[in-house]
């Protein structure tokens, strides 16, 4: 009779996993580039070897970046227009910038968080191998 022996798995911390995928770093490890472009994710981590292709982000970061930018944008408006109320060029300019940088800079951001969720809570293909 044979006997197998498995060992322990480290339990899979959701909060660590999101603020690695926040810093666009492997939700495993920590070390390795989570992207390999702008929003392409690796298929692997380049450090610990983590496969991560099994992700499932699709339209979520979209969503939620403008859910947030959108918001700030409001107060971004509220704050100038008093300022700027008689250069609508301006305004508009100014705020079509913001609105801009701000979802660059937060839509992979927002990625890495829901990939590292993803990770963490062993969705779509993430889970441990079984056998």
């Amino acid at each position: 009779m044979t006997t197998t022996t498995t060992q322990a798995e480290p339990e899979r911390h959701a909060k660590r996993a999101v603020l690695k995928g926040l810093e666009e770093r492997c939700p495993n490890c920590g070390e390795g580039k989570l992207f390999s472009k702008y929003l392409k994710v690796n298929d692997q981590c380049p450090e610990c070897g983590e496969e991560l292709h099994h992700h499932r982000a699709d339209d979520g970061p979209a969503y939620l970046t403008i859910l947030i930018v959108g918001h700030i944008m409001g107060f971004v408006l509220h704050a100038t227009f008093g300022y700027l109320r008689e250069d609508p060029l301006i305004l508009a300019l100014l705020l079509c910038t913001v609105a801009t940088a701000l979802s660059l800079l937060m839509l992979p951001r927002i990625k890495g968080m829901i990939v590292g969720y993803q990770w963490a809570k062993e969705m779509y293909g993430f889970g441990r191998p079984r056998g």
